[in-house]
């Protein structure tokens, strides 16, 4: 298992239909290949900063599986609008 980590930085005043369109994109990521789970969380000291953490039994089933998929460009479509800039993205394993 691994967790994939977006660091996303929204544009100001754009933050409610952000979390709206995340809302909306929750279930083309619960059907994609070997996700297990995802979560929004919101920065309190910057509230336009957010961390999408999105649990996958494979790096492959994120960047291949997902990334490759019709519903990666609807997830885009929902949030891109909102990007302040592109998002930065890397995958992490728990080991303690």
């Amino acid at each position: 298992m691994i967790q994939e980590i977006a660091s996303i930085l929204v544009t100001a005043g754009h933050e409610a239909e952000f979390e709206t369109g995340v809302a909306q994109a929750k279930p083309l990521f619960m059907r994609a290949r070997g996700c297990h789970g995802v979560a929004l969380h919101r920065s309190i000291e910057n509230p336009q900063q957010y961390t999408l953490v999105v649990d996958w039994e494979t790096v492959e089933n994120h960047m291949v599986d997902f990334r490759e998929s019709a519903d990666f460009q609807e997830w885009r479509k929902l949030v891109g609008p909102h990007f302040a800039q592109p998002p930065q993205v890397h995958h992490e394993t728990k080991v303690l």
